[in-house]
């Protein structure tokens, strides 16, 4: 029984001996190579052990060493901290006594190059905004770069340096009084670059081809005005261009840009009748009505003045002007009354009226209508700019303004057309009065000759 088990505990301990190590044999074995086997087991595994332990006293041993290295590291940084602590508190005080010095010994230059850095940051951001710079670029940038020098109190100006600046200064002052031309780049308002002569006129305007330039902010490069002012402004671009040493008028823009840049914001008469709307167009379309029937009308009228005053000179009536007709009834009737004369002379006369005074009535319509309407386009333009401020509210002003400047717009061009149809319809009415009296004049005339006949 007891071999049984002895057998039975070899065999366990062969089979974890074989899962255990590669080198076990596969096929059975008895049991003294058993036991050889485990006995070779036993002595590798405490040969291993043994290395293992060797191999981490070896590493203990490793670290410690270097666990002293940084100690020893730590207290020599410890020391050079201390050491660099000293020396900048030494330092310090050295700084502080020679910053005192410097001071003392420096009195009233320090004044000198304060004013002086001020100076040159103005001139600097002056220049900036300079047409002179366009010509004679990269002077803001020196006077700029002198500026944050003597912002720095260990920095100071040299002789040259200084005199930079006033030199800056005169030469902005010479410039200020001088038309030059000189050619650079300008970008069209396209946005097309092209390098093109152009022509300054002190530090107010800069001109090229008859339209007026603009410095870019911040740039020493200019470009053409988007929005021109208008042609009266334009047209002494061309004069000051072909110029030699002759004085010529130029519309210049002395506060350097500012008045110039409101008259581009002006609208002209186009883009002021286009405020007028819907209305404003009618007013017009009625005006320029007004306008060919009362030339028409005048036409006629002189024509048939004219003619009529002929027929005065002749006694044989001519049946080409209402004279004419009119004296045409007497040998029309040679044998009636006076008083039947009369009559068909009334008649005749009551027959030419309407062709002398035909379409005034529809001028004088116009000139009474076209205020109306535009005071009609006044109304609906205030309830829609009133209807934008409650929208709106009333923060920005221009908003109201330019509201009620196109509201207004209507009874502009309302008055604009009633005035002249006024003038026109009193013209032609007292050419065509006059026309009928002298009709019924003449008329009296044969009426009375035919009565000192009678008798």
């Amino acid at each position: 029984m007891l071999k049984q088990l002895f057998t039975t505990t070899l065999a366990a301990a062969a089979m974890v001996l074989s899962a255990s190590t590669a080198a076990a044999p596969q096929d059975p074995i008895n049991l003294d190579q058993l036991l050889q086997q485990l006995q070779q087991g036993q002595f590798a595994q405490s040969e291993e052990n043994q290395q293992r332990e060797a191999r981490f006293r070896a590493e203990a041993n490793e670290q410690a060493r270097i666990l002293r290295e940084a100690i020893a590291e730590r207290d020599r940084l410890e020391q050079l901290s201390e050491t660099l602590e000293t020396n900048f508190e030494k330092n310090e005080i050295e700084l502080a006594g020679l910053t005192d010095t410097l001071t003392q010994r420096m009195g009233s230059l320090r004044e000198l190059f304060g004013v002086l850095q001020q100076v040159a940051g103005d001139t600097s951001s002056k220049l900036q905004s300079s047409f002179v710079s366009v010509e004679f670029p990269g002077r803001s940038e020196q006077l700029s770069d002198l500026a944050q020098k003597m912002g720095s109190s260990s920095k100071l100006a040299s002789i040259e340096e200084i005199e930079s600046v006033w030199l800056a200064l005169l030469q902005e002052m010479t410039e200020s009084g001088k038309v030059s031309q000189f050619a650079t780049e300008v970008t069209l308002a396209n946005g097309e670059k092209v390098q093109k002569p152009v022509t300054r006129v002190g530090t107010f305007n800069m001109v090229a081809d008859g339209r007026y330039l603009e410095l870019v902010p911040g740039t020493d490069t200019v470009a053409e005005l988007i929005r021109q002012p208008s042609s009266r402004y334009l047209d002494t671009i061309g004069a000051l261009e072909s110029a030699e040493n002759n004085p010529v008028k130029f519309a210049m823009d002395p506060t350097g840009g500012s008045i110039l840049g409101l008259l581009v914001q002006a609208p002209d008469l186009g883009e002021r009748i286009d405020q007028g709307g819907t209305v404003g167009y009618i007013i017009l379309a009625l005006g320029a009505i007004g306008l060919l029937i009362a030339l028409e009308r005048f036409v006629t009228l002189i024509l048939m003045g004219g003619k009529v005053k002929r027929q005065m000179k002749n006694m044989e009536p001519v049946n080409d002007n209402p004279l004419g007709r009119v004296m045409a009834v007497q040998s029309k009737y040679p044998d009636v009354d006076t008083e039947t004369l009369e009559l068909k002379l009334s008649e005749a006369i009551l027959r030419e009226i309407p062709k002398i005074t035909r379409n005034l009535t529809f001028i004088k319509i116009i000139s009474v209508v076209a205020p109306l309407m535009g005071l009609l386009g006044t109304v609906t333009g205030m309830i829609n700019t009133f209807q934008a401020i409650t929208l709106f509210g009333t923060g920005d002003p221009k908003l109201m303004a330019g509201g009620i400047s196109q509201a207004l717009v209507t009874t502009v061009l309302g008055l604009v057309v009633a005035i002249p149809m006024t003038l026109l319809f009193a013209t032609l009415n007292t050419r065509s009065r006059n026309i009928v009296h002298i009709l019924q004049e003449q008329a009296s005339g044969i009426i009375a000759e035919r009565s000192e006949r009678s008798h």
